[in-house]
């Protein structure tokens, strides 16, 4: 797992369930599409699967 070394971290909570199949690239498109954030900030993004 990629931390930010941020004391004020802010974490962001995708909770419907994804296919990681799609890499890191479609997690990225996600982040902007469905959150409207930046990818690329440093933010924590975690992302649930159906199980």
């Amino acid at each position: 797992m990629m931390r930010p070394g941020n004391d004020n971290l802010e974490v962001y909570l995708h909770r419907n369930p994804i296919d990681f199949r799609k890499g890191i690239n479609g997690l990225a498109v996600l982040v902007e599409q469905a959150l409207e954030l930046n990818p690329f900030s440093e933010q924590l993004f975690v992302f649930c699967n159906r199980r």
